[in-house]
């Protein structure tokens, strides 16, 4: 049961700052296809809102607190966050795909 609540935690970290990628993206996009990906990051920030509401109450489920502050959720956190604003578009599109494939293959 330990295991279960720690990858519970992991990934709930992981979908939080996937979701703070996009949300970030969505806020950031700009060029000619503005629109299309403002509301497609907008849609997967949205979605990874959801999922990160349900895993930690999946935690609270098993007795376990989720993370009470964004540092400690920070330390359980496997992927990477961007350092600076991405240059490009594409860039944005490799970023978060990387992030996705990593929530897919982590756990």
């Amino acid at each position: 049961m330990d295991e279960l609540k720690a990858i519970l935690k992991i990934t709930l970290a992981d979908n939080f700052i996937f979701a703070f990628k996009t949300h970030s993206y969505h806020w950031n996009v700009e060029g000619v296809d503005f629109s299309q990906y403002h509301g497609f990051f907008g849609d997967l920030y949205e979605d990874s809102d959801g999922v990160t509401d349900t895993l930690a109450e999946e935690l609270r489920a098993l007795d376990e607190y989720s993370p009470i502050s964004i540092m400690e959720l920070y330390n359980y956190k496997t992927i990477s966050e961007d350092s600076a604003k991405p240059a490009t578009l594409q860039e944005m599109l490799l970023n978060t795909a990387t992030a996705n494939n990593a929530l897919i293959n982590n756990y």
